[in-house]
């Protein structure tokens, strides 16, 4: 006992100071590890059981993750197990009360369940109703985000769960509709606990693929259970990120889950995204058809309408006999001449007449019509006109011009009249 205790004095006090040549023993470690988790306190989980094995009056159950495949042993002792309303059963969803519990022996780490409390099928709509408005008050519902599908997508991307009726309900009528339809097909889990981890990566890899234009998530329904991978809020939030237009095609009316508010459209059935994704070909076709016979209308319309146009401008005078306009336009221009010489005529007679007027007036003023009515102009030598008895005074010669001629005249006499006096 003594050598004991002395070599357990030896022994590091740390597993940092632990080496090669002063180890410790695996008792020591198992110890310490016991120590330290069963320091860790209570803590609710959630999980779906997988096993539940009842023994003397103890349940041993195997809990795993409701997303991702990690699973717990638990144990639930025979004191909890009489306190518990309802017996655990296999494949339901429960919550726990769980400390964790490490068996020294055997190295067997597992978890004591002091309350099990299955979820309910109202706890699971609250919970889902608050991370729909959570994710709401983000805006990832937002129809402003919604993207338009293509008119006629060359590709389609399908995620399904494999040789599912819901994939054989997409192809076919789809085909049905478009029969140079192509499909991406991702086969998936779409329900249990790698269902929102296999989608999401088929959802990622076929958004990334620059060949797909739409992207279909499809499961033809299910309880609400199974329906609860599409309400993850990772699958969300992927969803909310894809760069292509994703259509949600869960068939279930009653309880629809969160990918519906957030893909791009909604279908209420797999069948129902078929027909959403491509056209009808024979609808289109009909379509196409019943467009030709309103253009073929339209024209032989437009055709019949203008020839009745040219019909009523042929039977117009002036088209059904051209040379009246023609005669029209000549008596016109002879009716204008005539009226053009008589204007010129007339203007030229008013202009004679006044040309006359003019003269007899330049005649009446003129000084040869004074000398005509026997008048004489008197001029000196000099060549200056004679208008006073003073310029020419007695003895001076002067020139005396007449109506007719001229006469050399010579001064004899003058007179002056006195003012006032009238000569």
């Amino acid at each position: 006992m003594e050598q004991a205790q002395e070599a357990q004095g030896s022994l590091p006090r740390t597993a940092a100071a632990t080496t090669p040549q002063n180890p410790w023993p695996l008792r020591v470690l198992s110890e310490k590890l016991k120590q330290h988790i069963e320091n860790s306190p209570e803590s609710w989980v959630e999980g779906q059981l997988l096993e539940a094995n009842v023994r003397n009056g103890h349940a041993y159950l195997t809990l795993r993750d409701v997303d991702v495949d990690y699973s717990f042993s638990v144990t639930v002792w025979a004191s909890v197990m009489r306190s518990l309303d309802t017996p655990p059963e296999v494949g339901s969803r429960v919550v726990a009360r769980v400390k964790p519990s490490f068996y020294a022996k055997t190295g067997r780490l597992s978890l004591n369940a002091s309350d099990l409390r299955p979820v309910g099928l109202g706890d699971l709509l609250a919970r889902l109703e608050r991370l729909r408005r959570a994710l709401f008050d983000e805006g990832l519902f937002d129809p402003a985000r919604k993207r338009p599908l293509p008119l006629l997508p060359g590709r389609i991307g399908l995620v399904t769960g494999r040789d599912s009726d819901a994939e054989k309900d997409v192809v076919r009528n789809a085909t049905l509709r478009w029969p140079a339809v192509q499909f991406d097909i991702r086969n998936t889990a779409v329900q249990g606990v790698n269902a929102v981890a296999e989608v999401t990566a088929a959802l990622r890899e076929l958004d990334a693929n620059p060949d797909v234009e739409v992207i279909i998530i499809a499961r033809g329904g299910g309880a609400l259970e199974d329906l609860l991978p599409f309400s993850s809020e990772d699958l969300v939030r992927a969803v909310a990120a894809c760069t292509t237009p994703v259509i949600s095609a869960i068939g279930h009316e009653a309880d629809r889950p969160i990918l519906d508010d957030v893909a791009d459209v909604r279908a209420s059935t797999p069948t129902d995204a078929a027909k959403r994704v491509v056209p009808d070909l024979a609808e289109e076709l009909a379509n196409l058809a019943q467009a030709r016979n309103r253009l073929d209308r339209a024209v032989r319309a437009n055709v019949e309408r203008e020839t009745q146009r040219i019909a009523s401008l042929r039977a117009r005078p002036v088209l059904s006999n051209p040379e009246s306009m023609v005669q029209g336009r000549r008596e016109d221009l002879v009716r204008l001449g005539q009226r053009s010489t008589l204007a010129m005529r007339a203007s030229l007679a008013r202009g004679h007449d006044s040309i006359a007027h003019l003269r007899a007036q330049v005649r009446a003023l003129s000084p040869q019509q004074t000398l005509d009515r026997g008048y004489a102009v008197i001029q000196l030598e000099s060549g200056d006109i004679v208008r006073s008895a003073e310029q020419a005074p007695t003895g001076s010669e002067v020139q005396v011009r007449l109506a007719r001629g001229r006469l050399a005249a010579t001064v004899t006499h003058s007179h002056t009249p006195e003012e006032g006096n009238t000569p």
